[in-house]
């Protein structure tokens, strides 16, 4: 991804902390839940969020 403007790259950086709040978010939420079936779903979501965070910044 070359030639991004700065505008651009400020906007990724943004998206990147977005995700990584909402990962962080979801596994806090994982933590607190009884139930096994949203535990689950909260944690696959958190990693899912990290993932994206990752995926973009390697795109860079």
């Amino acid at each position: 991804m070359q030639n991004l403007k700065q505008s651009e790259l400020n906007w990724i950086r943004e998206v990147v902390s977005a995700h990584n709040m909402t990962s962080s978010k979801l596994h806090t939420y994982a933590g607190q839940v009884q139930d096994p079936q949203i535990k689950q779903m909260f944690s696959q979501a958190s990693t899912q969020a990290k993932q994206a965070a990752q995926n973009l910044l390697q795109m860079l």
